[in-house]
């Protein structure tokens, strides 16, 4: 027998490679599902379909009807160049997995050129359509942060303003220009600029109110659900090592007996040996498991340097990957603050690097930094990365991005990392693989 060395990573197979594309697929059409701003997008483009139809026919209806003299290709042109532009935002809806607010902003913007140049052509701000001015301000103040509402508040005040002098008159549809009416149209100027200030002022802290309220129910119903998740977890756990001690053991018999079968056999013995002390890691794993049960927080372990507990919990993982290389490194301001030695802690360090390593068997790399407030642990690998949208589900809801994960072990580091007050982010890196990191605030595991 031959001593156990893990295997290179092989070239994935055409089944592995459909699973993560459809997990990519899967992640990217729920990213663009759950983006607001591609939402908010959509809802431009419907309503700036409803305007496309309203203008036409106000443009049919005021020449059929009232015989009105209206400059028709241009009115047309523009229409017809909205129209276009509402094609590219459809096509841009469709392919876009997250859109931002300048861009939903430079929407608006479009609109308000757009009418601006139709009222232009048709009577400048004596036309009664002037007012629907008011909607481009109304969506910027509805779905965008204040600064962006403001902007457009000026925008719309402003291009009301130019058509007071800038526009082709209409004279057949008010007589003259008579100090009533001029009077009239001022009214409505200063009616409209009041309103703009109104819905830039008032509607933005109730949109911003609401947005605020929205984001603390999804927040608490994430974590509901993750909370019956983990409760269901727990329990199985709990099941599973109640179960595992009597296989566990049986094995650890069975190996001492075949050591002993095999004592002449110096390398089948070394295997044997290897076999017994993996059965033995679990079986500590599982007494670990028991043992933390209901413990309170200070019972969970003794006080050591940070350094000294990543360190010790790099060597019991490395009793379990023998074969994966890891490089660490570990420095800070002035010395390792004393924490907690958490087994909880220490476990989602272990899923952790069970994940780096499953990504990119040949190597990884653990580097560990301190500051007075917080400290950061963070974890690289060389393998495939992650998709887009899948970095915004951590935390969130069960996913792997690895064929045959059950995409448990980044829900349960998440879970126990905020229980510190702590956070992990994911991000894929610019040379290949993912960076995990880890961020904990000291005044959470500090011993004082």
């Amino acid at each position: 027998m031959r001593q156990f060395v893990a295997p290179p990573l092989a070239s994935p197979s055409r089944g592995a490679r459909i699973t993560r594309m459809s997990q990519a697929r899967h992640f990217d059409e729920a990213g663009r599902s759950e983006d607001p701003g591609r939402q908010h997008l959509l809802r431009i483009f419907a309503l700036r379909c409803i305007a496309i139809g309203a203008q036409l026919l106000t443009i049919s209806i005021a020449i059929w009807q009232f015989e009105a003299q209206l400059p028709l290709p241009p009115l047309i042109g523009i229409v017809a160049t909205l129209g276009l532009f509402n094609l590219l935002t459809w096509w841009r809806v469709r392919r876009a997995t997250s859109i931002g607010n300048l861009e939903l902003f430079g929407q608006l913007l479009v609109d308000a050129a757009v009418l601006t140049a139709l009222l232009y052509l048709t009577g400048g701000w004596a036309n009664p359509f002037v007012s629907l001015f008011l909607l481009p301000l109304m969506i910027a103040a509805t779905v965008l942060p204040a600064r962006f509402a403001w902007a457009m508040a000026g925008v719309t005040v402003g291009c009301y303003s130019m058509l007071g002098w800038l526009h082709v008159p209409l004279p057949h549809v008010h007589h003259g220009g008579s100090p009533d009416f001029d009077a009239h149209v001022l009214g409505m100027w200063v009616s409209f600029v009041l309103s703009a200030g109104v819905v830039a002022g008032i509607v933005v802290k109730m949109a911003h109110s609401l947005r605020a309220r929205d984001r603390a129910l999804a927040a608490a119903r994430e974590k509901a659900l993750r909370d019956d998740q983990l409760l269901a977890l727990g329990t199985l756990a709990a099941g599973a090592a109640h179960r595992l001690g009597t296989p566990l053991s049986t094995m650890a018999l069975l190996a001492g007996e075949l050591k002993e079968a095999a004592r002449n056999d110096a390398a089948a013995t070394r295997d044997i040996d290897t076999l017994r002390k993996q059965i033995e890691h679990c079986k500590q794993i599982i007494a670990d498991l028991a043992a933390s049960a209901g413990q309170a927080r200070a019972e969970a372990g003794a006080a050591l340097p940070v350094d000294e507990f990543v360190r010790n919990t790099l060597e019991s993982w490395r009793a379990l990957r023998p074969a994966v290389d890891v490089r660490c490194e570990m420095a800070g301001e002035g010395p390792a603050p004393r924490i907690v030695s958490e087994q909880s802690l220490a476990n989602t360090l272990v899923s952790l690097l069970d994940n780096a390593a499953d990504a990119s068997p040949e190597g990884i790399e653990l580097d560990t930094s301190w500051t007075r407030e917080q400290v950061v642990v963070e974890i690289r690998d060389r393998g495939s990365g992650l998709p887009p949208a899948a970095q915004g589900a951590l935390g969130r809801r069960v996913f792997s991005a690895k064929p045959g994960g059950h995409g448990i072990g980044l829900l349960l580091a998440s879970a126990a990392i905020e229980r510190f007050g702590g956070r992990v982010t994911l991000a894929n890196r610019s040379s290949g693989g993912t960076r995990t990191r880890v961020e904990l605030p000291l005044a959470a595991l500090a011993t004082g």
